[in-house]
């Protein structure tokens, strides 16, 4: 589908002068996820990589655990009715013998907000539903592999190329190569929509990777991180007091102002190699602000 960009024509004022010119814009659109026919949530996202959003999505939610709980994904129309389908409403059939997700407002906002009055709630509640350990996850990362990263997630993101409107989330395993790159106009989307590629290529749980998000650390991002059994959540931006909290708690490394040589890492340090041996053997060590 060729809806991820739309052009639209603005006024750039500069100097005093005004010129008529189009640009290049991020579509934003509604996708609303069924399940079993029954409609569970509406997300805005960039259109693309639709299945693996939905499935992303699911997971990271608890309503499954891998490939094998999804039957079918497909899309269909939406309420207003008629032939012409919009490409913006899934239905996912689950499995038989998955139970269908409860639609509980409580769970819901418990499990994607960081604001701090209901922290504890929220921390218990990832607790409560997630199937994986990352913290039991012995995999190391080297400090130089790390600060690689961003520059090679801005090198894949395309879209955000054109747009400059997108957020990005990438996948590497521990020798840094890159997995997988999904983009989205929202940061949430494109961690679901890297989460889902691991769910159709059945990679559940995520052991010995590294997830590198565009811009901060919040703790929805960090709750994703760890439903999937990522063990390493890297952010270019800040993370919230939240994350850091849910990210101590279940034993992910957090590493945020991942910038130019530097970083700073707020959980299980121990898993970022900071010594490597030099040409002459000598051991250099790349200083991590903590």
């Amino acid at each position: 589908m060729g809806r991820v960009t739309a052009r639209r024509r603005a006024s750039h004022l500069a100097a005093g002068h005004a010129a008529e010119r189009p640009e290049t814009l991020a579509v934003e659109e509604p996708l609303e996820i069924r399940v079993n026919g029954r409609p569970l949530t509406v997300t805005m996202r960039t259109p693309g990589s639709d299945f693996e959003l939905a499935q992303g999505f699911l997971l990271t939610e608890g309503v499954i655990a891998r490939r094998d709980d999804v039957l079918t994904v497909r899309y269909c129309r939406g309420a207003d009715g008629g032939d012409l389908n919009t490409y913006n409403v899934l239905d996912v059939t689950l499995a038989p013998g998955v139970p269908m997700p409860e639609v509980d407002v409580t769970r819901n906002f418990y499990t994607t907000s960081s604001c701090g009055v209901c922290g504890k709630a929220s921390l218990e509640a990832v607790q409560s539903i997630s199937r994986y350990c990352p913290g039991d996850d012995p995999v190391t990362v080297h400090a130089q592999a790390i600060t690689a990263m961003p520059d090679r997630l801005r090198a894949a993101q395309n879209v955000f190329a054109s747009t400059g409107g997108l957020h990005g989330a990438a996948l590497f395993d521990a020798e840094a190569r890159m997995l997988v790159v999904r983009e989205d106009i929202g940061r949430h989307n494109a961690v679901d929509k890297v989460i889902g590629w691991a769910v159709e290529q059945s990679r559940i749980p995520l052991s010995g990777t590294v997830l590198l998000v565009s811009g901060r650390a919040s703790f929805e991002l960090t709750q994703k991180a760890v439903m999937a059994g990522i063990p390493v959540l890297a952010a270019v931006s800040a993370p919230s007091s939240l994350a850091v909290d849910l990210a101590t708690q279940s034993g992910v490394t957090l590493v945020a102002f991942l910038r130019g040589d530097s970083m700073n890492v707020y959980s299980r340090p121990d898993r970022i190699i900071r010594r490597r041996e030099s040409a002459t053997g000598d051991a250099s060590t790349r200083e991590i602000r903590r």
